[in-house]
């Protein structure tokens, strides 16, 4: 053991204490006298140029904004360690749930050091596994991704869509699954594409987005309208089946009857409204006939040959299953009383169903973890599926005449499993599990339930490694979405386990604005009540400070997208409250969201900061706009990326630029904008290793972490 003089460690300590008083030196940052008056409050805007992310000014601030952000991660001690902990870590892979399509799966997985998963198809149950798509030989740097694939009934053919740098912005291609080639067909602007495939293989439905400049200037983000392509033709002459004259955010994506005769139409107008509407393809003319429209509502309609099955949360707000037999006159399936209850509204939220032969396998939620029930076609318990642990299932395949059930499951401390079921025998099989030397006995997980501001219990998860004491000292991490009706289920995250195995506690409350417990709970957290995710996440925070898990000291926060928004918020209501903050992709100027790029589709969630009743709630909280100057906020890092096509980069840029100016305090506020990546999804292995290693070593120095 080696010992300090106490003149030498009161001199180290003086330096680390000099070293933590003394302020960034932040790039200079010019300002402009910008204000804008909104529904008659003054709106000071400095920051306004930093919107232009292709003007030669925001780019040199970026580069020096993030030379100075790798400057100070690059100083913390033992940073080469947790990046190669880190490495091993994202060495252990993904396995996504397979398609079945008459006796081939269609599946994706990812191994070792991949940046990208590869596209798989195994020739029967038991047969050799073929790569029929690497897109990491289309890329060195991994940055091409795989967004979506949709084999043919028959599993001869496969659409699939790719895009470059996280862009999101898909290419459609076809794949002959027979010879691995591709056919000439290509067609661009299929974000998030919707897809179905006739019966006979002759053509498929799908959605795409408008080409610049044939719809008003800025608008190329909506008017997502339905086509038709054939085979072969010229995507250019596909004609438009579904859209025209509807408004430019709504979000239409279609399913087909097996049979090829029905094509359901389900119209999303943001994420707690949707309507419905069915066309008969045989008949001619073809006429689109309404099942749900004009109700504050979700509605989601699946076509069978003979029925329709109707998954909603009208009147029902943990939501209900009813069927429609399609006999009945198209005029008249708008009609209620010609639709059957099968499932009705229980106590836990029912997330949906999946028709497999002669039984509907229903996914339920309960206490922010799922459930699967097998029933029968009238909607009877048939019987509970059994389930690893406390977790999240994570996809469902099988085929409307089929007679199996293939799962995925995961959990906080359990690898991504898939599980085979014989409905015929109903035996449960293991199909494929990811390789991981992590062993789940070696971590608890429990859940805990405090109560909010306004007296509301909401749920947390907590996730730690045997052996820890609740005394007050663990460095903790505090996770939160909130929104646009997404549940925070338990999901194995390997990178986590870098903190876990520290000592750390991960939390994750899921809070209002979520979708843990139905609609309800939902609408509990978007539009004018948006506050009560904020106080949820706060009280949260103090939930784990007064039950001696942490203190402020050793508490991170941590959120991207709607979660970015919610580090900004509570940044700036509490700052006091959190030692450090990591807040990625984030939406922070809430009164200029809507005006970029796809934010407009966020409107059902946020509001219009255009209409006064809206603004006076947006601007209450708008983190951007309540920054305030002389106050010492805790630590932050804000990332971003170029390529972001659905959160705008201005806001990081403009929230790190605020925040340095007007911090009082030490703890440095840096920014990292990453130049060939995006939201996040598709990201190779090689840039998440990159960024993984800056957040960590950012949390790791900031709570004490060695």
């Amino acid at each position: 053991m080696r010992f300090f003089t106490t003149a030498v460690l009161m001199g180290f300590i003086t330096s680390i204490t000099a070293a933590q008083e003394k302020k960034p030196a932040y790039p200079p940052t010019k300002t402009d006298n910008v204000v804008d008056i909104l529904h008659g409050v003054k709106i000071v805007d400095p920051y306004r140029w930093l919107e232009d992310g292709n003007s030669d000014a925001t780019k040199a601030w970026v580069e020096e904004q993030n030379k100075l952000t790798q400057t100070i991660l690059g100083k913390v001690p033992g940073r080469e360690k947790i990046r190669e902990r880190l490495g091993s870590l994202l060495e252990i892979g993904s396995l996504g749930t397979p398609t079945p399509r008459k006796g081939r799966y269609f599946y994706t997985k990812r191994e070792g050091t991949q940046n990208q998963p590869v596209l798989f198809m195994r020739e029967g149950l038991h047969g050799k596994d073929r790569v029929l798509l690497d897109i990491n030989e289309l890329s060195k740097e991994g940055t091409v991704a795989l967004d979506w694939y949709f084999p043919s009934r028959d599993g001869k053919l496969l659409a699939y869509g790719l895009s470059k740098d996280g862009s999101e912005v898909s290419t459609l291609h076809i794949r002959n699954v027979d010879t691995g080639k591709d056919l000439p067909d290509k067609i661009e602007r299929t974000r998030a594409c919707s897809l179905a495939w006739q019966p006979d293989n002759e053509g498929f439905y799908y959605t795409r987005y408008p080409a610049a400049g044939s719809v008003p200037k800025g608008k190329e983000n909506y008017y997502r309208h339905v086509y038709y392509h054939f085979l072969g033709g010229d995507p250019q002459k596909d004609y438009k089946v579904f859209g025209d004259g509807r408004d430019p955010e709504d979000w239409p994506s279609i399913a087909m009857s097996p049979d090829g005769r029905w094509l359901a139409v389900n119209v999303h107008q943001g994420w707690a409204k949707s309507e419905v509407y069915v066309t008969g393809l045989r008949d001619n003319p073809p006429k689109f006939y309404t099942i749900a429209e004009k109700t504050n509502a979700l509605f989601d309609v699946i076509a069978r040959n003979d029925r329709f099955y109707i998954h909603t949360n009208d009147g029902a707000p943990r939501y209900r299953v009813y069927e429609l037999d399609n006999k009945v006159p198209g005029k008249d399936w708008s009609d209620r009383t010609k639709w059957k209850e099968i499932i009705p509204q229980g106590n836990d939220k029912l997330e949906g169903i999946v028709p497999i032969g002669e039984y509907l396998v229903a996914e339920y939620m309960h206490d922010a973890a799922n459930e699967l029930r097998l029933l029968d076609r009238a909607g009877k318990l048939v019987e509970n599926v059994k389930l690893p642990t406390l977790g999240t299932i994570a996809g469902m395949g099988g085929e409307w005449d089929g007679n199996e059930l293939l799962f995925g499951f995961q959990s906080f401390n359990v690898a991504p499993s898939i599980y085979r079921i014989d409905l015929k025998t109903r035996k449960q099989e293991l199909w494929g599990r990811v390789e991981t030397p992590i062993k789940p006995d070696d971590y608890v997980v429990e859940q805990i339930k405090y109560k909010s501001k306004d007296g509301t219990l909401v749920p947390m998860f907590l996730t730690y490694k045997k052996g820890i004491k609740k005394d007050g000292t663990n460095p903790t991490l505090l996770y939160g979405y909130g929104g646009f009706n997404i549940s925070l289920t338990p999901t194995f995250a390997t990178t986590r386990f870098l903190f876990l195995d520290k000592g750390g506690v991960l939390a994750i409350a899921n809070r209002r604005g979520g979708g843990e417990y139905g609609e309800d709970w939902h609408r509990a957290g978007m539009l004018d009540k948006k506050q009560n995710t904020f106080d949820d996440f706060i009280y949260a925070a103090e939930w784990l400070i007064d039950n001696k898990v942490t203190n402020k000291k050793k508490l991170a926060i941590q959120g991207g997208s709607n979660g970015g928004l919610l580090m900004g918020a509570v940044t700036t209501q509490r700052p006091e409250l959190f030692q450090c903050v990591v807040c990625q992709v984030p939406l922070l100027d809430m009164t200029r969201f809507h005006k970029f790029l796809i934010a407009r589709l966020w409107m059902p969630e946020y509001g219009n900061p255009d209409k006064e009743a809206d603004f006076k709630w947006i601007h209450a909280y708008s983190p951007y706009q309540k920054v305030k100057e002389g106050t010492a906020y805790p630590a932050t890092l804000i990332t971003t990326a170029a390529s972001d096509s659905r959160v705008d980069p201005l806001h990081a840029r403009k929230m790190a630029a605020r925040m340095q100016a007007a911090s009082s305090g030490t703890r440095p506020i840096l920014l990292r904008q990453e130049t060939r990546a995006g939201h996040g999804a598709g990201k190779p292995r090689g840039l998440i290793l990159d960024e993984q290693t800056d957040i960590w070593s950012f949390v790791f120095s900031q709570l004490g972490v060695q």
